[in-house]
């Protein structure tokens, strides 16, 4: 059995995870990052592909006639045709929840280097600013706490859910919107315009679909808070990307953090690359090394799985 991995360098830092857990499958053909000749010359013997934003359309299927699954390292597979993937018969399987503590740990840390501005603070020491101030403790920015203020959560999976129950620990207050209420959670859940309206934070955890791209434009942030902060580590579709720079440059936002665009790696005319108290992160909130090491033992997992004709966490049934 062939089995081709499309791109291994999204996964491995340096070589510190290994993919040998493969090899007991079969004959394991690995791409760095593989280019879109070598995906159609390679995929024509290919049984099994595991790939993480490797984008597998109807062409690809069209080639592979021999391919039965499709593994992704990763939560979602809005790169994969699934459509299409049922047509040709063949089961796709995602890695849910592998993520959940890292992402909410970057949720987290971006409240944090919001509102006690330790970064800017760290380089105005670097920058010789303490050495230099007549005042033992120099108040340069502007710094708040954050016990107290309101999150408010788009989407309710295991990811907001990790968010919640890491931002009630600081004593931030929490509601939710969510397509899907469901009674026995523990919520306060809201409208979308009530959580925009009275949220001070407001954090995206819902997946890319028909229903959630753009959903935050220029009358959704027009909405928010005035002062606001937002983030967005769910996908880059939703959002308008546009409307965040004006919603930055207006100061309907304070500030926003986002680790996706809409386009990945970041386009060289991105809107959002000179945008005013904006950080952005390269799509990393989801690689720390534990957590990279549990979503290649998971992938082994839907893929043993599979060929044991009882496959797990398939997502076109």
């Amino acid at each position: 059995m062939k089995i081709l991995i499309t791109d291994v360098a999204t996964l491995s830092h340096n070589g510190d995870v290994s993919l040998d857990i493969f090899e007991k499958f079969g004959s394991v053909v690995k791409y760095d990052n593989i280019s879109r000749t070598e995906l159609l010359k390679e995929v024509h013997d290919t049984d099994v592909l595991l790939c993480n934003k490797t984008v597998i359309d109807s062409e690809v299927f069209s080639r592979a006639s021999k391919l039965r699954f499709i593994g992704t390292f990763a939560t979602g597979y809005n790169n994969i045709d699934i459509p299409t993937s049922k047509s040709y018969g063949v089961t796709v399987s995602n890695a849910p929840e592998y993520s959940t503590n890292a992402v909410a740990q970057q949720v987290m840390a971006y409240i944090l280097m919001h509102y006690t501005k330790a970064y800017e603070y760290n380089r105005f020491v670097k920058e010789n600013g303490w050495k230099n101030s007549a005042l033992f403790s120099p108040l340069v920015f502007a710094t708040d706490e954050v016990c107290g203020k309101t999150l408010g959560i788009i989407g309710f999976g295991s990811i907001g859910r990790a968010v919640k129950k890491a931002a009630e620990g600081l004593g931030i207050n929490v509601q939710v919107f969510t397509r899907t209420v469901r009674d026995n959670d523990e919520a306060r859940f809201v409208s979308l315009d009530e959580l925009l309206k009275t949220s001070d934070i407001v954090t995206m955890h819902c997946p890319l679909n028909e229903q959630s791209a753009d959903m935050m434009n220029k009358e959704t942030f027009s909405k928010m808070k005035r002062g606001a902060f937002f983030i967005n580590t769910a996908r880059g579709g939703v959002v308008d990307e546009e409307a965040l720079k004006e919603a930055l440059e207006s100061g309907i936002l304070s500030g926003a953090a986002v680790d996706v665009l809409k386009q990945e790696p970041m386009s060289k005319d991105c809107v959002l690359a000179d945008a005013p108290n904006l950080i952005i992160t390269p799509h990393s909130a989801w690689a720390p090394y534990t957590t990279r090491k549990r979503l290649i033992k998971l992938v082994a997992e839907n893929l043993s799985a599979f060929l044991n004709s009882k496959p797990q966490n398939v997502v076109n049934n």
